[in-house]
């Protein structure tokens, strides 16, 4: 079955809850409504829209439309504006072709704006701040997607979500665009919003210095980025990363269609030299602003809607890469909470499935296990993970690449980060997570899918989100979880079960389920040993 695809069919995790009595104090005693929908930026007002619980302000530019000169160099000041804006819709999604879950096609380039979801009653005192970073691969998605009511409401946290440059607008890289300072043109984007959120939260209600950043699957590999990043030092108090694992260097299985975890620069750069050839900039002279030139729909067809493009490493932002960073304790030490979902890649298999319009078979199954492994590797994986054990080709194609490319680099990111800060571990394991709204129901049972905990968390355009009591509880408890450590650094609250900091000599972690909150061990499950014999 051949297919190219690229990552980020995924989507975003963040916080909520911070102990019993920040739960009862969210409508009660000692706080004041803020009734005022207008807040003055550092670069004019805004006037947003106001509930009952909350005041939203959508669609406030945090750097200026990279267009024309501006494509392919670091995000510059948004230009300032007189009288009040309009700040009740959000900003332009940025370029990308349309997705697996319903994501609208944009060829936008005006497309660096943020969001903020804030609390409308206060005790005075300035909350803590959830920059929350969505997925999609780095070459889809959108910060409007994620409604941040329930979060922002449970959580007395004020939410802070941004568009960043995808794909090749954000991840070319190209000695003629700069050098070693090319190709992290997304990852200067969030930095960008975040120091938009050091200068102007305040005026939110946030406090600046108490930001915890958050991401999901490409949000989650640029959330690692900035933890190996110098320049994004002190941006962020602490960092949360949904299902993108640090430790992810050559696992993921589809590198014929580009590789969405952080690239060599010598691999970035002759992909983005072989990209330029391919839409007429083959004249080492003028490739910068023949490039800049390029309609962003050729763009666009030149690079597959933009998959593969990921954050680059050697020099500029990132000197070393984020597992290496990670590994050997050089980069910016905040405490950190680091998971995944149970069956991470039934959402990848069941993308596959509906882009070709073919269901995995147990040829299909056997010559992709053979394709990525070689033929005596794959014999010892098809021995481990036969077709009797599960209900169809898909799920067993699916467990093979859940474990090795998701579970196992996830503890192994939990064991290197925990040498150095506070760590938190779980594993996202409702086996009834409800598909995607707009996506046909795949052809197997879903479980846990990659993106699945979102709808548990934000009001997600493309999920339907919790539907039985039991699901709802998980819900809150999860919200109670991520912003109890918004708040404090630490995910426990008062009436939650204990969740104990990872140690490196284990292998146990947090397991988020309708029927409760359990520990789980995660080599066994996912057959880690298995596999460190597989990869070394």
């Amino acid at each position: 079955m051949k297919h190219r695809i690229g990552a980020g069919i995924a989507i975003g995790l963040a916080a909520v809850l911070v102990s019993a009595g920040a739960a009862a104090a969210a409508g009660g005693a000692g706080k004041s409504t803020v009734d005022s929908t207008v807040v003055r930026t550092d670069a004019g007002a805004v006037r947003g829209t106001a509930e009952a619980t909350h005041r939203t302000f959508q669609g406030i530019p945090y750097a200026a439309a990279p267009v024309a000169a501006l494509r392919w160099t670091a995000p510059q000041p948004a230009a300032s504006w007189t009288g009040v804006r309009d700040a009740t819709r959000p900003g332009n999604d940025c370029p990308q072709t349309a997705g697996f879950l319903g994501d609208a096609p944009s060829d936008n380039e005006d497309c660096l704006y943020l969001n903020v979801t804030t609390p409308r009653r206060t005790s005075g005192r300035k909350l803590p701040v959830v920059f929350f970073v969505h997925g999609g691969g780095f070459y889809s998605g959108s910060a409007r997607l994620y409604g941040a009511d329930r979060l922002t409401d449970q959580g007395d946290v004020v939410v802070v979500t941004a568009n960043y440059r995808l794909g090749v607008f954000g991840f070319l890289a190209n000695p003629a665009l700069g050098g070693d300072q090319s190709g992290n043109y997304g990852l200067q984007d969030q930095q960008a919003a975040l120091r938009w959120v050091r200068r102007n939260v305040a005026a939110f209600g946030g406090d600046p210095h108490n930001v915890t950043l958050v991401g999901e699957s490409a949000g989650s590999v640029s959330t690692c980025s900035h933890l190996a990043a110098p320049s994004s030092a002190g941006l962020f108090q602490r960092a949360v990363m949904e299902s993108g694992p640090c430790a992810v260097t050559t696992e993921w299985p589809y590198q014929d269609g580009g590789n969405w975890y952080p690239r060599a620069r010598a691999v970035a750069e002759q992909e983005g030299s072989a990209l330029a050839q391919r839409v007429g900039c083959a004249d080492p002279a003028t490739v910068a602003a023949c490039l800049r030139a390029v309609p962003v729909a050729t763009l666009l067809e030149a690079s597959a809607g933009g998959q593969g493009y990921g954050p680059v490493y050697g020099g500029g932002l990132l000197p070393i890469s984020p597992a290496q960073a990670v590994a050997t304790g050089r980069f910016n030490r905040v405490p950190v909470i680091q998971g995944t979902t149970r069956d991470e890649h039934r959402m990848f298999v069941a993308a596959i499935e509906q882009f070709t319009s073919h269901v995995v078979t147990v040829d299909d199954y056997q010559n992709e296990v053979e394709s990525v492994l070689g033929a005596a590797d794959a014999q010892r994986v098809l021995a481990r993970y036969p077709v009797s054990d599960y209900a169809s080709p898909s799920e067993a194609l699916a467990a093979v690449w859940t474990d090795r490319a998701w579970s196992c680099p996830a503890l192994t990111t939990d064991r290197a980060l925990s040498r150095y800060v506070p760590t938190y571990a779980y594993e996202f394991a409702d086996e009834n997570s409800p598909w995607a709204s707009d996506s046909p129901p795949p052809s197997f049972a879903t479980g846990a899918f990659h993106a699945s905990e979102l709808q548990y968390i934000f009001d997600d355009e493309q999920f339907p989100g919790p539907a039985t009591a039991a699901q709802h509880q998980l819900s809150n408890q999860m919200i109670g979880y991520w912003s109890a450590f918004a708040h404090n650094g630490n995910p426990n609250r008062p009436g939650t079960p204990d969740w104990s900091r990872f140690q490196g000599s284990t292998t146990t972690v947090r397991s988020l389920t309708p029927n409760g909150i359990r520990t789980v061990d995660l080599a066994a499950e996912h057959q880690c040993g298995f596999w460190s014999s597989i990869d070394g």
